[in-house]
């Protein structure tokens, strides 16, 4: 086993897409695990929302499949040890992590307008804790990241069960969310191949 300390130039056209996604020389088993069960996920998200006795518009299952294979794939991406490399490479720092946290504010924003009924409430908290926790994370020591992440997870999950009603065939959205952004991409961890 060794330590990854160089960071290959992505490739150029959509390949390039992929290696800025996945990590820059993903591995094929590394690649499998980032593909495989969100595809699954994308598929079996909609089908169990179907199962409930639930009227969902073509738009809601459309976003549960999307959110099923972005939560998913993006857990799994996140905790490779090439898209940690990727991810935390020189010229990465807190401001590139917050663009990306930010950017998922979208996520939450969706669930609130297409499932919730425009339940601002539920946007404004879950976007300001997501925000206040990443900003947490990023400022503590590095020794420290992995319980202060994990705890701010700990409180994201007891949030969802006792300060929001649950979405039936959403229950998974927020414990996933909050699992790929504070515990899957904010943490920096050495990079073994």
């Amino acid at each position: 086993m060794e330590i990854t300390s160089t960071y290959p130039t992505p490739s150029p056209g959509l390949k390039g897409l992929l290696d800025r996604i996945t990590g820059v020389g993903a591995t094929p088993a590394e690649l499998l695990l980032q593909f495989v069960p969100p595809l699954i996920a994308m598929v079996a998200a909609p089908v169990y929302a179907l199962t409930l006795p639930i009227e969902w518009t073509t738009w809601q299952l459309g976003l549960i499949a999307i959110f099923g294979f972005d939560l998913v794939g993006g857990i799994l991406t996140n905790a490779t040890s090439t898209a940690k490399a990727w991810y935390h490479r020189k010229g990465q720092g807190w401001q590139q992590h917050l663009a990306f946290v930010s950017f998922h504010l979208v996520h939450i924003l969706l669930v609130a307008l297409f499932f919730r009924g425009g339940d601002w409430g539920f946007f404004l908290s879950a976007s300001i804790y997501l925000l206040a926790a990443s900003v947490t994370i990023l400022r503590s020591s590095l020794y420290l990241q992995r319980p202060v992440a994990l705890g701010l997870y700990i409180l994201a999950l007891l949030g969802d069960c006792y300060l929001f009603p649950s979405i039936p065939g959403l229950e998974w959205f927020l414990p996933l969310f909050f699992l790929k952004i504070l515990v899957s991409h904010l943490l920096q961890e050495t990079p073994y191949r």
